[in-house]
């Protein structure tokens, strides 16, 4: 032991045994204490500046090239403005008329990514913090920080999430057949499901050969999720792969190979489906008027089952009914037109429905449409936007309308939306409106701005209409803030509920300003470079 080491253990000695049993040399009494705290300062400061440095940390490889451009000056001061004010508590009550920057910074990030700009530097943190926070952010976030977010998330933990995806550039060339095999044997499990979806995107053959190589050795969770990714670029090429994982071990494994099978109208599969829904379903003609009749399965036999339908039904379905639903909507659509004498899907659909099968028959139609993205189908169980949801001739349920929708090209799904808001007012809207391309569309700008100022004259509060105000606020053009400033001014009186009035200008004004805000942003990314 060093006499400075022995002189330490002394100082320790006497502080815990106290001065007044083994006081510092030279000191008493009432100095006895400070004379021990100067020594233990003095003989600290020796220590530490004796120490001998260790050595040095080797430093982390120097960040990738992005070589993406830089953003222009201005848009940069704004995504610097919208991640410092992504996390701000808004007061309790009213909203103001202050623009919800949290929910502009997902549009500002898709923006961004259309033009091809690569995130500052020094807001990668920032960054990351947002993705890290909210799911719905980090496909954009992290496509946007690029290569060099992914450097950074290394270096702390709480990104490790930035790794999982292999997003940033994190994945290899789909072409890179070396580096895709390695990642593939060899990868997490999020890094297998990207790589093979950026694989399948580039060459849809090339993705089922590579899921084929470790297939038969894979988890049944994971096959799902592998099998999930084939529906990009799905068509008659994967039918054989298809058809084999129908003989899967795990029941969720063979429900989605058929469940892909059935939208090849073409496949075998689909074949095999249409011959018994047929027998299932056909057309009275002895009957006064034209009727379908029904005969629904009564029994799900061994081929059944092997074709991805499932035997046993949910909690208060009834077996046949349960079983007959799966067939028709595995079934193609055009097998039905020559059931039916050659009626079109309008005319099937207009068809009365013996025994109250009509709406296990009509739900079935519309999965089928759903899956099989047939237009032609979803146009007749949607039936005209004017008629009373409770009375279409398909459905009467908004979640299904929303999904026929999906199937329509945006302009035909934007005029039949804008219709239905228009006949039935916003309150049946909101998640037809959800399925809508962003920016709405001027029919159904107009059509939403109108239903609004309906609402507010017969005397509704605002918050009624929240969640419509706020898909207006992400989802009308910008240009619609010009039929907006009528709805903005405070009204002189009010002749509806009380505070009615003031709250609906409220709201409109802040509809103004987040129309306003979101065409400054999409100028500053169209502006110069920085």
């Amino acid at each position: 032991m060093t006499t400075t080491d022995t002189a330490w253990e002394r100082l320790v000695a006497a502080a815990l045994l106290g001065t007044d049993r083994r006081p510092p040399a030279g000191a008493r009494g009432a100095e006895a204490a400070s004379t021990l705290l100067d020594a233990a300062a003095r003989h600290t400061l020796r220590r530490r500046a004796g120490l001998r440095p260790g050595p040095a940390a080797v430093p982390p490889e120097p960040a990738p090239h992005d070589p993406r451009p830089a953003l222009p000056e201005a848009a940069r001061r704004r995504l610097d403005h919208l991640l410092a004010g992504r996390g701000a508590v808004p007061a309790a009550g009213r909203r103001g008329t202050a623009p919800d920057l949290a929910e502009l910074l997902p549009q500002w990030l898709a923006l961004a990514g259309e033009r091809g700009y690569k995130a500052p530097p020094a807001a990668l943190p920032a960054l990351l913090d947002a993705a890290r926070a909210r799911t719905d952010l980090r496909p954009r976030a992290l496509a946007f920080a690029g290569p060099r977010g992914v450097w950074l998330a290394r270096l702390n933990p709480e990104w490790r999430f930035a790794l999982r995806g292999g997003a940033g550039g994190a994945l290899p060339d789909p072409g890179d057949e070396e580096a895709v095999r390695k990642l593939w044997e060899e990868g997490l499990f999020a890094e297998r499901v990207a790589l093979l979806g950026a694989v399948r995107a580039k060459d849809p053959a090339a993705g089922r050969a590579l899921l084929a190589t470790t297939w038969a050795g894979e988890r049944a969770e994971d096959r799902l999720m592998f099998l999930d990714s084939l529906r990009a670029g799905l068509s008659a090429a994967d039918e054989e792969f298809l058809e084999a994982a129908l003989a899967d071990r795990s029941r969720n494994v063979r429900a989605t190979a058929a469940e892909l099978l059935s939208a090849l109208p073409g496949s075998a599969f689909a074949g095999r489906m249409a011959a018994r829904a047929l027998t299932c379903v056909g057309l009275d003609r002895t009957a006064s008027v034209p009727t379908v009749v029904v005969e629904a399965p009564h029994e799900c036999d061994e081929e059944m089952r092997r074709d991805g339908v499932a035997a046993v039904p949910p909690a208060g379905r009834g077996e046949r009914s349960w079983w007959l639903g799966q067939l028709v909507e595995a079934a193609p659509l055009a097998c039905w037109p020559a059931r039916f004498g050659g009626r079109t899907p309008e005319e099937i659909v207009a068809l009365p429905v013996a025994d109250d099968w009509q709406p296990e028959l009509h739900a079935a139609w519309c999965r089928a449409a759903v899956r099989q993205r047939d237009a032609a189908w979803s146009r007749a169980l949607l039936g005209a936007p004017s008629t009373p949801p409770a009375t279409g001739p398909g459905t009467s349920s908004l979640a299904e309308r929303a999904q026929l929708l999906s199937t329509l090209d945006p302009a035909e799904r934007a005029r039949w939306v804008a219709a239905f808001v228009a006949a039935h007012g916003l309150s049946e809207a909101f998640q037809l409106l959800g399925v809508c391309t962003v920016p709405w569309a001027e029919p159904l700008g107009e059509a939403v701005i109108d239903a609004l100022d309906v609402a507010r004259d017969a005397g509704s509060y605002p918050w009624s209409f929240s969640g419509v105000m706020g898909l207006a606020e992400r989802c009308l053009s910008p240009d619609a803030a010009r039929l907006l400033a009528s709805s903005a001014a405070v009204p002189e009186a009010e002749d509806t509920s009380p505070g009615a009035g003031a709250y609906w200008s409220e709201a409109f004004q802040r509809l103004v300003a987040t129309l306003d805000l979101r065409a400054r942003m999409r100028a500053e990314l169209d502006g110069p470079p920085g």
